[in-house]
């Protein structure tokens, strides 16, 4: 089975991070795996998005034309992406910073309170993982656990004291399972 996902969004909200997360839960489970950033010049508030291709068989392309899921976490992004979502894959919306509803009816929408959520569990910066965890809940791309066992497993020392709000941001994204 191959899984190709876009998470896009603004320079700052962890579009990246989320997807090297994905990419990192994919190898420690043995699959082949693609990531591939794309940002602006700018640091923050510039477009950030990334694609990340898992497959148990050799990948041929690091893009995707037609990806299985897109995590919008803003409207520009959901507006340049939900036309392009494959009839019947995934779209995981952060709610928060959207003020429309896709219009796609041949695909999945998850509509998530991101930011709200990362917020009550004390850092709105966590809303990267909770639209992750969503996504893994409902497309079940690595077994359950995987990539909570990675971010332990592969977050830098620098970063560790964030492993646990970040796994508890993704098991609160999971309750978003359609």
């Amino acid at each position: 089975m191959q899984y190709e996902v876009i998470i896009a969004g603004f320079g700052g909200q962890g579009t990246l991070y989320a997807g090297q997360v994905l990419a990192y839960g994919g190898m420690d489970e043995g699959r082949h795996v693609t990531w591939l950033p794309s940002y602006g010049p700018e640091m923050r508030g510039g477009t950030a998005n990334c694609t990340v291709v898992i497959s148990d068989d050799e990948i041929g392309s690091p893009t995707s034309l037609h990806p299985t899921a897109v995590i919008a976490m803003n409207l520009p992004s959901l507006d340049k992406y939900e036309p392009m979502v494959k009839s019947g894959g995934w779209l995981i919306v952060n709610e928060d910073l959207v003020n429309r509803v896709p219009d796609r009816e041949d695909i999945n929408i998850v509509m998530v309170p991101a930011n709200t959520i990362a917020r009550e569990i004390g850092n709105e910066r966590a809303a990267n993982m909770v639209l992750l965890g969503a996504l893994e809940a409902n497309l079940q791309i690595l077994p359950e656990g995987a990539i909570e066992k990675s971010l332990e497993v592969n977050t830098g020392e620098k970063l560790k004291k964030f492993v646990h709000l970040n796994i508890e941001a993704m098991r609160r994204g999971a309750e978003y399972k359609l």
